[in-house]
């Protein structure tokens, strides 16, 4: 039987186990002098449900939600990174599958939720790790197409739009 509270402490465990990964690939990001057109720093977490694995990807981009690349003679860092890659997050034998797959449903409006909250909390702090508090540009972190991103710098969450104002 599945209870939200063992399927979150779950999920936390599993998650720690990619954290070194995290912060390292953060660290390069943190240490990185970016190119001039650079305005902000967005992360995205790609969730995969049926897999139970998150990706997380970098994208240098500028005011107007366009990504910025590397150009030739352009100093700095520009473009985008993996930052982690399909992460399981959570691990469900095949056997009691349909038994989760029912428990999710059941419990869809919370787990959700908690589940961003998760992914946000541990970002987060694997970022505070890396030194991304030295970072001068603005930072987000989101679960892509969600509609809202977190603020790393203030550690609040607004709507996706504001941060390109």
């Amino acid at each position: 039987m599945f209870t939200v509270d063992e399927y979150l402490a779950s999920i936390k465990t599993n998650l720690a186990q990619h954290t070194d990964v995290l912060v390292n690939n953060l660290k390069t990001i943190a240490e990185a002098t970016f190119a001039p057109d650079v305005e902000l720093l967005d992360f995205s977490a790609f969730i995969e449900p049926s897999r139970h694995d998150l990706s997380i990807m970098f994208f240098s981009m500028d005011r107007e939600a366009n990504e910025v690349f590397e150009e030739a003679g352009t100093p700095g860092f520009a473009g985008s990174e993996s930052m982690l890659d399909e992460a399981v997050y959570y691990h469900v034998t095949s056997k009691s599958s349909d038994d989760f797959d029912v428990f999710h449903e059941e419990h869809e409006e919370i787990l959700i939720e908690q589940e961003r909250q998760l992914f946000t909390e541990w970002f987060s702090t694997c970022w505070q790790q890396a030194g991304g508090e030295q970072v001068q540009l603005p930072a987000y972190f989101n679960v892509h197409d969600e509609g809202e991103t977190f603020d790393l710098k203030r550690q609040i969450w607004m709507d996706e739009e504001e941060k390109w104002d």
